[in-house]
């Protein structure tokens, strides 16, 4: 069955997120007792030169190559094509970055840094891309051949012995080690990945002409430069509404806002990635098989409202108590926004399996659109309503979007590949919904209530959901049949979908 795949493999990216997320915390603590605020300012501007390298030079390659690779398994020729022409334009493409980097490093330095004092750490940041983009092609290996617990623990290991060798340099070095933060993670990827890519079969001894390069590498393009342009897009977004805020209320409503949102895309990455890792190959094997592709896209929507939905819920209510944990009571003015943000984050989740239906198919411009279509729908309303209804704006601009976004996904999904709703999908996204935006009135008006509603809520919606996914996956193993056996003893017995 499809949902016990898909639920395994969701546990086990999930734990590697939750491990990758607790190692970048303790490293960020660390850095800043190390080196206090300037080495957390500086480390800052080396990532986001990092990200922004690395996304630009990639060409989103390490996403759409999933999908080539996913969509050549079982045709020997064709996937060992694939592999080499992944792993040789990415190469190609990290030595690029690495020498424009390189060579325009004092003009980096003094345009990030107002100073040519790091000039050569900023140009070392080049190669930390080459090497991301090398580690990338071996991911996408793994991805793509479904190797989900050899991937996971790529993860975790790496950034285990990443971070760990990096602190070190920092704390022998002090803030010239910096850099080995960046530099550490990605070699580390690439040997940790090696380890397990060389146990799969080699790919054949396939003499390639040019042309065939080209015919290779421009489908892999075609889909990733979209990835690339979303994210892009959507970076660019966050900096004018940044901008906007500032300009309008001051860089302390922008501190409101940064800080829920960093909330926000925390948590709801972490649950679409630990989704998506595996569902992504597994629909692209089954895209044209409407059928099957319509019970994978039902399978993966109510398995991922049943496990997160309950959580959304309790976030909703709970946002004042988490905020302050996390930041302090000055910024309770982000616990509102992260509220609506997290009511629209139900619509995101209902919508991503949707969406991945077309990239599977490489219907690369229709997805660039819906990827847009969040941006120019967030941007213009925050834009122009900032000034009447305050910072509140961009929590319900956030809302608005992701509903609108969802219905035009669901309706080309069923135009273009005749996705059919199951009931109980329907029933799930309605109810969390619902529930979502019943939970949100209350937490405005009482926020005591609406904490002691959400929490209850979150238990009933999630022990709900406990069912529907031991029907799915079946009630076997020692655990699943003793949970399934509480469910018997209430009057509610499990019965496995055959």
């Amino acid at each position: 069955m499809s949902a016990r795949g898909l639920l395994k493999s969701m546990a086990i990216i999930g734990s590697a997120q939750a491990v990758r997320i607790l190692i970048t915390i303790v490293r960020a603590k660390l850095v800043a007792i190390l080196l206090g605020p300037t080495g957390i300012g500086l480390l800052s501007v080396f990532n986001n030169l990092h990200e922004m390298a690395s996304m630009s030079a990639g060409l989103g390659l390490g996403t759409s190559g999933v999908r080539e690779i996913s969509s050549a398994k079982g045709e020997e020729v064709t996937l060992s094509r694939v592999r080499r022409v992944l792993f040789g334009a990415l190469v190609l493409q990290g030595l690029v970055a690495m020498a424009a980097i390189w060579l325009a490093r004092d003009t980096l330095a003094l345009w990030l840094l107002d100073s040519t004092d790091h000039a050569t750490e900023v140009g070392l940041v080049g190669v930390a891309v080459f090497l991301f983009l090398v580690a990338g092609s071996q991911t996408a290996l793994l991805q793509g051949m479904r190797r989900i617990g050899d991937l996971g623990r790529v993860t975790v290991w790496s950034t285990l012995f990443g971070s760990a060798s990096g602190l070190l340099a920092v704390w022998l070095l002090g803030l010239s080690g910096l850099i080995w933060l960046i530099l550490l993670p990605p070699l580390a990827s690439i040997l940790v990945a090696w380890h397990y890519t060389r146990r799969l079969p080699p790919p054949t001894s396939v003499r390639m002409t040019p042309r065939e390069i080209w015919q290779a590498w421009r489908p892999m393009v075609a889909l990733g430069v979209v990835f690339t342009l979303g994210g892009l897009a959507t970076t660019g977004t966050l900096l004018l509404v940044r901008t906007r805020i500032t300009q309008e209320l001051g860089l302390e409503a922008a501190g409101q806002f940064a800080a829920a949102w960093s909330v926000s895309m925390i948590y709801v990455g972490f649950l679409l990635q630990a989704m998506g890792t595996d569902y992504f190959p597994r629909l692209t094997e089954v895209i044209h098989d409407r059928d099957a592709a319509n019970q994978l896209m039902n399978d993966q929507i109510q398995l991922g409202l049943a496990l997160g939905g309950p959580l959304l819920l309790v976030l909703i209510g709970c946002a004042p108590w988490l905020i302050r944990l996390l930041y302090s009571a000055k910024f309770d003015a982000s616990a509102t926004l992260l509220q609506w943000q997290t009511v629209g984050n139900v619509f995101k989740l209902a919508s991503w399996p949707l969406g991945f239906a077309l990239v599977a198919a490489a219907r690369s411009g229709i997805f660039l659109v819906t990827q847009l279509l969040f941006n120019v729908l967030f941007l213009p309303a925050i834009w122009f309503g900032l000034p009447f209804l305050g910072l509140e704006v961009t929590g319900i601009a956030f809302l608005l979007a992701y509903v609108i976004l969802f219905a035009v996904i669901a309706i080309l999904v069923r135009q273009l590949h005749g996705f059919r709703w199951e009931g109980l999908s329907l029933g799930l996204v309605a109810g969390h919904a619902g529930l979502a935006l019943a939970l949100l009135a209350l937490a405005r008006a009482a926020p005591l209530a609406g904490a002691g509603a959400s929490a209850a809520l979150g238990l009933i919606t999630a022990f709900v959901g406990g069912h529907i996914v031991i029907t799915k996956i079946g009630s076997h193993g020692r655990l699943v049949s003793r949970v399934a056996r509480i469910y018997e003893m209430i009057g509610w017995p499990i019965r496995d979908i055959k």
